[in-house]
């Protein structure tokens, strides 16, 4: 069980550095923002959302892919997957991807993400137009039958509890900023499309 989170202190203030993001960006010679990547297991996040950081590097820029797995090895590793622990990891997530935009850095996040408040949560914490929500469709079924991991297999035998599609719901986005369909699309088309977006809202671009 996860211990009570500590009342913030009275004692604690913010504090204001002089190195703001504006001044980041404009060194990094582009614009920072926060790609969530939200999806099925199965459905191809992590896959697309490596992708899309290998292109975006290979142009010169300052990525970092915040991965589902990746950081239940560490700054998630005292969670399990109860509703109450999976959104503590989406809300450790999302303040460390606000972080990440503050430092001029795009950040990609590819997490399962399951529930819509918990995203709308995300969204809120980045100041408005700085988070891109994409949906990577896929059908359960599609899904199930490629089960990179075998997790669908043990969440049919019973387990794994409170899996997301079989035992546990995922609520898709109404109004994603972008949905790839990743059953049908090729993963070379889909990273263009995250592209061709990061690009018609000048994220891509030089910072003023």
């Amino acid at each position: 069980m996860n211990k009570p989170m500590p009342d913030k202190s009275v004692h604690t203030v913010w504090h204001r550095a002089t190195v703001t993001r504006q001044r980041r960006e404009k060194k990094n010679a582009h614009k920072s923002v926060v790609i969530w990547f939200t999806g099925l297991s199965g459905s191809g996040k992590s896959t697309l959302a490596h992708a899309v950081e290998e292109q975006l590097h290979q142009r010169g820029l300052n990525t970092f892919v915040l991965d589902g797995d990746n950081v239940r090895h560490g700054l998630c590793s005292d969670l399990g997957f109860s509703d109450q622990d999976r959104k503590e990891n989406i809300r450790r997530i999302s303040e460390t991807a606000k972080l990440l935009l503050e430092a001029g850095v795009i950040t990609l996040t590819a997490f399962i993400s399951p529930f819509k408040a918990e995203r709308s949560i995300a969204r809120s914490l980045m100041p408005y137009g700085d988070f891109i929500e994409i949906h990577c469709f896929c059908p359960l079924p599609v899904c199930e039958q490629r089960d990179v991991k075998g997790l669908y297999k043990k969440a049919r035998l019973g387990e794994i509890k409170d899996f997301t599609g079989i035992s546990s719901p995922y609520e898709e986005p109404e109004n994603p900023d972008l949905r790839i369909d990743t059953n049908l699309l090729t993963l070379e088309q889909s990273v263009q499309q995250v592209i061709s977006l990061l690009q018609a809202r000048n994220f891509l671009s030089a910072a003023e």
